[in-house]
């Protein structure tokens, strides 16, 4: 990593609150470096998008006269910052649609309508239940000191202490409504984890339910310990962008919903584990890439700022899926025979999931490693659920729940302290020492044994209340889709 010496910025000729509403974008995009060229045009497309991605039509006056009081390169750091974090918000947001595609694809024809269900309206129930309390009991106000947080119902969207922080000259100052979206589409994610564990058996309406539970009290109470300064924090547990805080806690949740469900009809016969192959691999493979490129915005943009460090992020995060697939690929094609496309998506998406706790403490190399750990993990996962009888149709606890904890972790083994070039490491297998790797088991044990009891007992009353929470066994022959929505994905198409 090479680092280019630059000379510094003139001074602009004019002062940024003294300018017109016409000109003044321009004295701003011209404070920054490389925008004094005739392609500045083409950036000044940009301003709407962040204006946009601010919120600023809620509160646009009192933020007009605030932004006012800001230099240029304050002004600039600061929309910089919170317009990388909307595009980041989008791209996680996007990865409902290659949550949905893998999982369809993967199921059955009877069921995709069902599974493209729960995927879609799971997002607006994260939003909706973290907005209301969610977000409130992950970053509010302690009320247990390191354990529990709340600040009250619903978000106050004030802008002035993220334009305060701005004014101060520090960087990574977000306002609350950017920082909100982008946190609801972590919580919407573990969400969505959990939809793939209890595929083509759950009903519907109990799923909901869950979900609701899920983002609005269970995932946003563990989250706090470690990204609000909780008592994990305190120990320094590492969990840069959620391997275990989002990743192992969906799908802790999914495998106590999948273990209290049970198996699909057919899929265990005299105790062998019987296939079940997905009705489209072409819009699941679609969906690996999506939720790759998605990615994208999940780890660097869990860097919270626009500065050298994200696109350092992005190269961990690439070397890792690029690792994953390729030991999936390898190991399942000794184990089975012949490369297995199943195993090639799930090798990256567990490479993905293996550097999300690290991708900001791993060299190159020691992401790329991580990632092919990863991938090989995924392979021998997935065929100890089957021999253990428990029905993961996707393979989500394999990618999500296995590979969070060894994401959380490998930090402890070959970890290093930032990402700056020479860093020293922090791992037990590169010196140093075993206490950071007691600290990310410890991490990675507190949400498996948090999530796990806390979701048992939320599945069991809500079974308990609606009367189960799996379909019947004509509506599970039959297909969820005419069963639970009566309609069928490809109503012109007869199944085989």
């Amino acid at each position: 990593m090479t680092t280019a010496l630059q000379s510094p910025p003139r001074r602009i000729t004019s002062r940024l609150q003294d300018a017109s509403l016409l000109n003044g974008p321009m004295l701003l995009l011209r404070s920054i470096k490389g925008f004094r060229r005739s392609q500045s045009w083409a950036w000044l497309a940009s301003v709407p998008l962040a204006l946009l991605g601010l919120g600023v039509f809620t509160f646009s006056a009192r933020a007009e006269v605030a932004l006012s009081d800001l230099t240029g390169p304050q002004a600039a750091a600061f929309l910089a910052d919170n317009l990388w974090l909307f595009i980041a918000t989008i791209l996680v947001i996007f990865m409902n649609a290659g949550f949905a595609m893998v999982e369809a694809g993967m199921c059955r024809q009877k069921n995709a309508v069902n599974i493209l269900a729960k995927n879609l309206f799971v997002f607006a129930l994260a939003v909706t239940a973290y907005w209301v309390i969610g977000y409130s009991l992950m970053y509010g106000g302690s009320v247990i000191d390191g354990w529990l947080y709340f600040q009250g119902l619903f978000v106050d969207p004030d802008p002035s202490g993220a334009l305060e922080c701005a004014a101060a000259g520090d960087t990574g100052c977000l306002v609350p409504a950017v920082d909100f979206l982008f946190q609801s589409a972590f919580a919407g994610t573990a969400a969505t984890i959990v939809s793939g564990l209890v595929a083509e058996r759950v009903k519907f309406g109990e799923f909901v339910v869950f979900s609701i539970v899920l983002t609005a009290f269970i995932y946003p109470i563990a989250g706090s310990w470690q990204w609000n300064g909780g008592w994990l924090a305190e120990l320094g547990f590492i969990d840069f962008a959620g391997s275990s805080i989002v990743h192992s806690v969906g799908g802790w949740a999914g495998l106590v919903g999948a273990m209290l469900l049970g198996p699909r009809i057919g899929k265990f016969v005299d105790g062998k584990a019987q296939a079940m192959p997905g009705h489209n691999m072409a819009i699941a493979t679609l969906g690996a890439l999506i939720l790759w490129i998605g990615w994208y915005g999940f780890n660097p943009g869990s860097e919270l700022a626009m500065d050298q460090y994200v696109a350092y992020v992005a190269v961990t995060t690439t070397l890792a899926a690029a690792g994953g697939a390729i030991a999936a690929t390898v190991l399942s094609t000794i184990t089975s025979g012949k490369p297995d496309l199943t195993m090639i998506i799930n090798g990256i998406l567990a490479g993905l999931v293996s550097i999300t706790a690290g991708c900001g403490n791993m060299t190159f190399a020691g992401s790329w490693l991580a990632g092919a750990v990863g991938g090989l993990i995924v392979v021998v996962a997935v065929a100890a659920l089957d021999s253990a009888g428990i029905d993961d149709p996707v393979g989500a606890f394999s990618v999500h729940g296995v590979c969070g904890v060894w994401g959380t972790v490998v930090i402890g083994l070959w970890g290093v302290d930032g990402m700056d070039p020479g860093a020293a490491g922090i791992g037990l297998l590169n010196g140093g020492g075993i206490n950071q790797f007691f600290i990310q088991a410890l991490g990675a044990a507190a949400y498996g044994i948090w999530t796990i009891v806390t979701c048992w007992i939320a599945w069991q009353i809500i079974g308990g209340f609606f009367g189960g929470i799996r379909v019947s066994e004509a509506e599970e022959t039959q297909g969820l889709d005419i069963g639970e929505h009566g309609m069928e994905a490809y109503p012109d198409f007869a199944s085989s």
